[in-house]
């Protein structure tokens, strides 16, 4: 990487490149990472951490250009607070299960938080949703932001609720479909997308990873509507023909269960 971005011998495209630019790569690279996880293939994976490596490379090798730090230095930060949050590891502090581990590794995460913030004099007022990142996918953002109002208690104690929520949020979404509000719309889309979200996290399931795994499966699906509208050997299929062929494809993947 120092090679590319060398100023006069390096890459053009690398030389280009700043934080901002690199971040979206960084971000995809990451997605690539679970997919190869999703697909059991290690193989993939072998090559697709080395593609998230590099990112990481790539950002630590900008940051030493402008003198703010170097990758040993991301390496030591790491490392830092690995042993940091893991006294039961390192030190003489004790966790006996996974939930003990959780909690003190977000014990030990809040007290991090809680110095920072003071450190600083320009801080934002504290709070529990500062630090959750603009830039996470939309549903993993909606989780991060509920698990944390539910430390405080701001959380349905059960699932019931969340489905009365979620048909309120649907009245709304046809409440605003009827008023023509392009605006209203998506706020009401975005009301819907949450309550979704909640229910996902009441049932401990990754919103994402579920969304990923529909994605797959109408993908799968809409290539079989694709070979049989083929094999039918006509250019204008009806709703009701193209319905057909997806009712097949879905008779298909039963069967192979």
């Amino acid at each position: 990487m120092a090679a590319l971005r060398h100023p006069e011998t390096g890459c053009q495209w690398d030389l280009q490149q700043d934080f901002a630019s690199i971040a979206p790569y960084t971000l995809e690279e990451a997605y690539e990472v679970t997919d190869a996880i999703e697909r059991g293939n290690m193989e993939d994976l072998k090559e697709e951490l080395g593609d998230l490596l590099l990112q990481v490379v790539f950002h630590a090798r900008m940051a030493e250009e402008a003198a703010l730090f170097s990758f040993d230095d991301v390496v030591k930060a790491i490392s830092d607070k690995m042993i940091r949050r893991h006294p039961h590891v390192f030190d003489d502090g004790t966790a006996d299960n996974a939930d003990a581990v959780r909690k003190s590794w977000e014990e030990i995460k809040a007290k991090e938080k809680a110095a920072k913030s003071k450190a600083a004099a320009d801080a934002l007022p504290d709070s529990l949703m500062n630090d959750i990142p603009l830039t996470l996918p939309g549903l993993s953002r909606a989780v991060k932001m509920q698990n944390r109002a539910a430390r405080i208690g701001f959380d349905w104690p059960d699932i019931d609720p969340v489905f009365d929520k979620l048909h309120e949020e649907i009245d709304e979404v046809r409440a605003a479909i009827t008023s023509g509000s392009q605006d209203s719309m998506e706020d009401e889309i975005g009301d819907l997308l949450f309550v979704v979200a909640n229910i996902a996290r009441h049932l401990k399931i990754d919103p994402e990873k579920a969304v990923r795994r529909t994605n797959g499966k109408f993908i799968a699906r809409f290539k079989h509507v694709e070979t049989l509208a083929a094999q039918s050997g006509k250019d204008d299929l009806t709703l009701e023909e193209l319905e057909a062929f997806w009712q097949s494809a879905k008779k298909v993947e039963k069967d192979a269960r």
